[in-house]
This record gives C-alpha cells, sequence and structure tokens, in this order.
C-alpha cells in the first residue's frame, strides 16, 4: 500500500473502522432482539376473532346498536347506554389510532406523576432531537464537512439546549432515585447504567464540538464563545484560556469524536437486553392493547377434548400478547405503587410478577431455543443460562404497623424489599426444572390479587397483569385442584346452594316477600316476579326491566337495605319493573376471579336461558360485580347485545335529573365516596354515584386523595371477599382508615361488598360512634321519604 499517502491511508482505515464498529454493532442488535422475538414467540397464537365494540380508556364503549323503540316515555328516559365518543370520533379505528398516538407520543398515563412525566418526556424527545446531532456529528467526523442544513446555527443551538435540558433530566432522575429514595422504584447499579449511558453521550457531544471548535480556531483570533452554541463555544473558550494546543485538541477530538459513536453503538446493544427494550416494544404493546372492555377476561374451551391442562402452569403456555408484555415493562413501580397488596404487607408486587415472569422467559427461552440471550456472549455452553431464577421463600411480609393516633399506614417498603432478597439465582437449577408456579410465582402472591386493576390502569406501557394472574389461578384450580380451604367452601356453597354462605337455596326469593310485607310503598302494587308477570293476560303488561338482587341483596341483610332503597325509589318514579326471585343464580363472578371457570361458565348459562325464556330487556343490579360480568363478559356466552345491562347508581342519576325522584329532606351528612373498582375501572362509572350525592341537600361531598381512578381497592375483589388475610394489615382496614382521615360522617359507597368492607373497616378502627358507612340508594332513599 505504499502508492497511499499517509493522510488517505489514514482516512481508510478510518472508514473501515467505522464501518466495522457500525456492522459489527447492528449484527448484535439484530440478534438480541430476533432470539427475544423468538422466545416470545414460544407463547401461545390466538385464533383472530370477529373485534369487540372498541372501549375507551374509561371503559365506555362505543355503543352503534340502533336506538331501540319504547312503549313508554319513562321506558325511553332510562334507555340508553353511554355512548358519548362515538359522536366525537366518527371511526373507532381512528379514535384507537389517537389514543395510541396520544399514549406513546404524548405520556398520557406518565403524566399522572407529573414531576417523573415531565423528565421522561424531556429525556424521550430529547433523544429523538439529538440523534439528528450525531448524525451530523458523526458525518463532519468521517468526511470533514458538517450535514449541509437549512439553518445550521439554529440546528446547533436546538441540540445545545436539548443536550442540557437531557443533562438536568438525568440528574433529576438520579434524584428521584437516591436522594429522594422513591419507594417504588429500584436502586443499584443496574438502574444507573442508562442514566451513565446517556450521560456519557451528552458529555461526549459537548466535548467532541468544543475541541473541533478549538482545533479550528487561530491562534490571534477573538473568543471562541458564540451564541448559536453556548454550552460548547464557553467550553472550548476555557479551554483555550488554559493554553490547551491546536495538536492536543486534535487528539482529543478524536478521541471523543470516537468515544461517543462506541457510547452510541454500545447503548444500541444495551438496550434489547435490558428493560430499556421497552422503547422498541412499548409502542408496539399499546398497539396491541385489548380492544374489548377492561379486565374482561379470555373464555376457556372446557369442552375442548385435546386440551391437557387448563389455565397456565407454564410460561409457554401465555399468549404471544401476554409476553410481550414482559419485554415492554418499564420497572417504574406504578403498578406496585398503587396495589392493595403491596399496600398492606402483602408479597405481591406487580412490578416483580412482569419482571420474573421475564426473566423466567428469558432463561428458559435460551434453554429451549438454545440460543443465548445475552450478546455478546462469554463463557462455555455459548453464553446460554446454567442457572435460573427461583423464588426462595414464601414467608409473610414483615409489617410494622403505626400507631393509632397516625392511622393504618400504606407502605410498599416491606413488599419491595422482600421480592429483592427472595427472587434470587439458584446455581444447581436448570431453566427447564423451574416451576412456574411456586418458584417464580408463589401460590400466596396469586391469591393476594383483589383484581382490582389499578396496576394496569398505572401502568404507561399497557401492561395487563390481572389476566396472568387468573390465568395461573385457572390452572391451579381446574388442572391441579389447589385453591385456599375458605375459597374452596365458597365454590361448594355456590355450587350447591348458590350462595357463598351455603344458605338453603329456597331462600333466594325470601327477600321480596320480606319487602313486600314492610316496606311496599303506600298505594303501590307488590313487586312481581317474572314468572308472576308473564301468567298475566297480554304482552304488554310485562315489564322489560328486571331488578336483579344479586347473592348479596338476596341473602346478606345488610345488602338487603339497599336493595330496599332501590325498590322504593323505582316505584316512586313509576318505574314498571320485575324481580326474577328464586329463579336467580348467582352471577358467576366470584368463581371467575378465583379461577373456577367451569361453575361461572354452567351459572352464565342458566341465568342467559332464565333472561331469554322471559324476553328480558333491561337488567339494573346493585352490584358492580354482576354488572361487569352481564354487561361485558355474558355477552361471550350468549347474552344478547341487545340487552341494556345499568348499574343502580346511573338509573337514579337519570331519574333524578328528569325530577321523577325528588331529594327533599335534607341529611346534614359529610360524605367521602369510595370507589368500586369493577364500577369505575372496569366501567369508567365515576360520575353518577357523586352526582347523586350532590343533588342530596345538606350533604358536603368529600374526596379521598386516593379516588377515582386511582381509588384503593377495599380488598373484597377477586373472591377475596370469602378469604382471610394472613399477612400485612387488612385492606379494608387501610381503605377506612383513608376514608376517616378526611372526617366524614358517613362513608359513601355504591357497592354490596365496598359496603361490607367498609363496615368492617370501621369496626376495626374503633370509629363506629363517628363514622357509618351508607349506599348512595339509601341516602338517596332516605332524602326523598325522610
Amino acid at each position: 500500500m505504499g502508492f497511499l499517502s499517509p493522510n488517505l491511508l489514514a482516512a481508510l482505515l478510518r472508514w473501515l473502522l467505522f464501518a466495522g464498529m457500525t456492522a459489527g454493532a447492528l449484527v448484535c442488535f439484530y440478534l438480541v432482539v430476533s432470539r427475544r422475538v423468538g422466545y416470545i414467540r414460544l407463547g401461545r397464537r390466538i385464533a383472530p376473532k370477529r373485534p369487540a365494540p372498541p372501549y375507551d380508556e374509561a371503559g365506555d364503549e362505543y355503543d352503534d346498536r340502533e336506538s331501540e323503540s319504547e312503549d313508554t316515555v319513562r321506558l325511553s328516559s332510562f334507555s340508553a347506554n353511554a355512548a358519548l365518543a362515538s359522536e366525537a370520533v366518527a371511526s373507532p379505528e381512528a379514535r384507537r389510532r389517537l389514543e395510541w398516538a396520544y399514549q406513546v407520543f404524548g405520556h398520557r398515563k406518565l403524566l399522572k406523576d407529573i414531576r417523573s412525566g415531565l423528565m421522561h418526556l424531556v429525556l424521550f424527545y430529547g433523544f429523538i432531537v439529538l440523534q439528528f446531532g450525531a448524525l451530523d456529528i458523526i458525518w463532519e467526523g468521517i468526511s470533514g464537512s458538517p450535514l449541509p442544513f437549512l439553518d445550521y446555527h439554529w440546528f446547533v443551538y436546538m441540540q445545545e439546549m436539548t443536550v442540557s435540558l437531557v443533562l438536568l433530566a438525568l440528574l433529576y432522575g438520579g434524584f428521584r432515585r437516591y436522594v429522594e429514595r422513591l419507594r417504588r422504584l429500584k436502586r443499584g447499579w443496574k438502574p444507573s447504567i442508562v442514566l451513565w449511558f446517556i450521560g456519557g453521550l451528552m458529555i461526549t457531544v459537548l466535548l467532541t464540538q468544543a475541541f473541533n471548535r478549538l482545533q479550528g480556531a487561530s491562534s490571534g483570533s477573538a473568543s471562541l464563545y458564540v451564541g448559536y452554541a453556548p454550552v460548547s463555544s464557553a467550553i472550548a473558550e476555557a479551554l483555550r484560556l488554559v493554553d490547551v494546543t491546536h495538536d492536543v485538541s486534535r487528539v482529543f477530538y478524536e478521541l471523543f469524536w470516537w468515544l461517543h459513536y462506541a457510547v452510541l453503538l454500545s447503548f444500541l446493544v444495551y438496550v434489547p437486553q435490558s428493560k430499556h427494550f421497552h422503547i422498541f416494544t412499548a409502542p408496539v404493546n399499546l398497539w396491541l392493547r385489548r380492544r374489548s372492555p377492561p379486565g374482561k377476561l379470555t373464555p376457556l374451551d372446557l369442552e375442548d377434548e385435546t386440551a391437557e391442562s387448563f389455565g397456565v402452569g407454564a410460561i409457554e403456555e401465555f399468549t404471544q400478547k401476554q409476553l410481550l408484555d414482559l419485554y415492554a415493562c418499564v420497572e417504574c413501580g406504578r403498578c406496585t405503587n398503587v396495589c392493595p397488596a403491596s399496600n398492606t404487607g402483602k408479597l405481591l408486587s406487580p412490578m416483580h410478577l412482569i419482571v420474573k415472569l421475564r426473566d423466567h422467559l428469558t432463561e428458559k427461552g435460551a434453554a429451549i431455543t438454545s440460543k443465548s440471550p445475552w450478546v455478546p456472549a462469554f463463557g462455555g455452553g455459548a453464553g446460554l443460562p446454567s442457572s435460573a431464577h427461583v423464588m426462595q421463600s414464601d414467608a409473610p411480609v414483615l409489617w410494622v404497623k403505626q400507631s393509632e393516633s397516625e392511622g393504618t399506614a400504606v407502605t410498599i417498603d416491606p413488599t419491595m424489599t422482600a421480592q429483592k432478597q427472595a427472587w434470587t439465582v439458584h446455581a444447581d437449577m436448570a431453566p427447564s426444572d423451574v416451576a412456574l408456579i411456586g418458584d417464580v410465582m408463589t401460590e400466596s402472591e396469586l391469591w393476594s390479587c383483589t383484581t382490582c386493576r389499578n396496576c394496569e390502569d398505572q401502568c404507561p406501557v399497557g401492561n395487563e397483569h390481572v389476566d396472568k394472574i387468573i390465568d395461573m389461578r385457572r390452572f391451579l384450580v381446574l388442572t391441579e385442584g389447589k385453591i385456599p380451604a375458605e375459597a374452596q367452601r365458597a365454590m361448594n356453597n355456590i355450587e350447591r346452594q348458590g350462595n357463598p354462605w351455603g344458605l338453603p337455596r329456597s331462600e333466594r326469593g325470601s327477600w321480596l316477600s320480606a319487602y313486600n310485607s314492610a316496606f311496599a310503598v303506600e298505594g303501590a302494587a307488590p313487586v312481581l316476579t317474572m314468572q308472576e308477570a308473564a301468567k298475566r293476560k297480554g304482552s304488554e303488561e310485562r315489564p322489560e326491566l328486571v331488578l336483579w338482587a344479586g347473592t348479596m341483596g338476596a341473602y346478606d341483610q345488610r345488602s338487603r337495605k339497599v336493595l330496599f332503597a332501590v325498590v322504593r325509589l323505582l316505584q316512586h318514579a313509576g318505574i314498571p319493573f320485575a324481580v326474577l326471585g328464586g329463579e336467580e343464580r348467582n352471577s358467576g363472578d366470584t368463581a371467575r376471579r378465583l379461577g373456577n371457570e367451569l361453575l361461572f361458565q354452567t351459572l352464565c348459562t342458566e341465568n342467559i336461558a332464565t333472561l331469554e325464556r322471559y324476553g328480558v330487556r333491561r337488567v339494573v343490579t346493585i352490584c358492580p360485580h354482576t354488572f361487569n360480568a352481564f354487561k361485558n363478559e355474558y355477552p361471550d356466552f350468549g347474552l344478547s347485545k341487545s340487552v341494556v345491562v345499568e348499574h343502580h347508581t346511573s338509573l337514579l342519576e337519570r331519574l333524578v335529573a328528569q325530577q321523577l325522584i325528588k331529594p327533599v329532606h335534607p341529611l346534614g351528612e359529610r360524605v367521602v365516596f369510595h370507589d368500586s373498582c369493577y364500577l369505575g375501572r372496569y366501567n369508567g362509572i365515576y360520575d353518577a354515584p357523586r352526582n347523586l350525592l350532590r343533588a342530596i341537600p345538606g350533604v358536603k361531598l368529600l374526596e379521598m386523595e386516593r379516588n377515582r381512578d386511582n381509588g384503593m381497592c377495599c380488598g373484597a375483589g377477586g373472591g377475596l371477599m370469602w378469604m382471610e388475610e394472613r399477612s400485612g394489615v387488612r385492606v379494608n382496614e387501610a381503605r377506612a382508615s383513608q376514608a376517616i382521615a378526611t372526617s366524614p360522617t358517613i362513608i359513601g359507597s355504591a357497592c354490596p361488598y365496598c359496603l361490607t368492607m367498609m363496615e368492617d373497616g370501621i369496626k376495626l378502627l374503633d370509629a363506629e360512634d363517628t363514622v357509618r358507612a351508607r349506599d348512595v340508594a339509601e341516602l338517596l332513599a332516605e332524602s326523598v321519604f325522610g
């Protein structure tokens, strides 16, 4: 190569090194991504189905059903379900795309925590903007001239301002994690790597530019500071003042140029091997998120004779979308921060659920595919893992309760500590020998979930935690026959007697005779069953509306008062309705959330047959769990979508607005409202019960710090109503403590489960002399009737 000049040879070597580094990094990036995609593809594929009606983030259905004709004005007054969103956007698909863009580029979920949301917004857009600057620096380093931008000075100024903002955001991120020490954030060397990567990129950008200016300046030139490059030119001027020579600046320019490029390529290879893979997977995950109602469970085909098991007992039995969730996780801890189990000393942590499943998928996926998850891989066996993560302990979380004067504490510290200590590498266990349930997720974690969905509602990348837990519960119950004793007792009672207490099935309709004999409105006809109404001549006399009492309303003496209040109000408003009495069956929600899909489908089929037999067109219920099951899950098993299902607060709100019900007697109460998870987060109903409270004279409506879509669960969902809490403090005690902190006279609710749990919480806190728990319908009836 003697015919090449030294400068040409140096340029050639520069290009070869540049090309080699680039090709090596791109190959590594491709291998890492393709292998993780291969792990995801180990999951089950879901056969395409006709898409369900899209739902927005609050759970409101875009109802495109044709409006139904009504026989009376009063029936038409409560006929329509919420469908306001469809009026704003003609195409549900267009709305879906807009929502996706809002989530990805608008950081809608992240901005719920405004400080960290703004920090991430700066990093997100800063990183995008700085890629153009990196391209300019790289091109100038290998070609000798900058990119031909139209206004180069403006471009440089924007780049330096962006670098400065990103550095400030990094410093703030480090402050939140290591100085402020937010409980939901992990600490250690792994969470810090990305801070050093991005910080290194920013610093090498500034130093590369500074030394570039310094080497291009003549010895007698004026100040190097220029307004369009305020940071790098200021650094260059400072370096010239300490007599950095031209040759030295040339060497350091080369050093920081290559260092910047090396850090950039290393970051490219590192990202898909870390939690920061969410940069690529989160937008995909958000696009593929469920289009069905929030929290709607996928039915099991229990008649599949080829199925060897039901539910999920191995990581590859999850769907590919569920496995994509694992690599989309940011490990921000927002889910754990709001989880009622994590906050009250249970071992369950939604963030650790995802992280543990991800670690297990990576290890087992590498073992199945014989492809190392790490690139470049070092050591024997081509980098394949020879050990595996397992949970070392299923011990209760250590919990220290605050003094009575401070109320009942909620903190995730014990859970975070326990998870960190328990999730360790077991050197003598191969990934293929690790049991999903037992070694990765302990049974106590799975049975601690209240299915409140607060974790999913807070997740900025669209992860769905609850359905994974339910799928593993299904495996325990249907395949292995494992279920806690209290839950098993409730299931047996529901199967035999139709209620969790095991009370006689024949007593389900006894509430009706009790009401007709003692609480019927004077002058009004007795409440009829649909069977009695069907015997009357003329179908025009048969009511279209069925008031579904539910198991709580039919059997629980406290919940009966709520049911009686609703009956009195409907009669007062002149709304024709009937009930099913003893023909009702348990809705099956408890069975389904506990994993007993077989019992749920049996009850569901029976209830649908009863409704169809009487031609029921409308159902109203006092229980949000029944409301959610009928509205969102029964249609999968044959309930006609023409059947309108409604919660009693929505119906009563309309009747009050139309002055068919007039609350006139002042109550003089301070009411703090507790949101039911299955009414709020599952179905987007937050305003109806509050509007009813506002309509009652003398009521002052209070709000807890955690309210509406961030309201804390009462602890009864997911079948936990029938189970004992054996670690930490009781969820209902913690929630009642939050309510009592607002100094109310009444804790209001719109759910029989919530009502029971709040009353028990008041008792646990010895606050019965100052605070009561009441349903909104009870308060409304008191104001109407005096």
